[in-house]
């Protein structure tokens, strides 16, 4: 089971890429667990996801993310590309990379 959490302003905006990566991580055959939160919900689940993948909207709060996760998972911004036209599958290889 991949957990991936894409942080944002208000955990709307990515809804749609949500579930396009949903779809995607679906036709790979791919378990998973994706969600959008906002930046003040994300500290309730850091600790349970294998990835934090931030808006490029709050890449600004990049560091505070990484001091919550500590080093035990990665923390990325996603592509400005990819977010703009909510490429699902762009945005879930490159999480996938990052797991490992």
């Amino acid at each position: 089971m991949k957990k991936i959490l894409l942080v944002c302003a208000a955990g709307m905006s990515t809804s749609l890429l949500v579930e396009r990566m949903k779809a995607r991580a679906a036709e790979l055959n791919i378990e998973s667990e994706i969600e959008a939160l906002s930046i003040s919900e994300a500290s309730n689940k850091i600790d349970s996801v294998d990835i934090v993948m931030l808006g490029p909207q709050v890449r600004y709060q990049e560091k505070q993310i990484k001091d919550m996760a500590a080093g035990r998972i990665p923390v990325t911004v996603i592509d400005m590309l990819a977010y703009g036209k909510m490429d699902g599958t762009a945005v879930l290889d490159k999480a996938l990379e990052l797991i490992g």
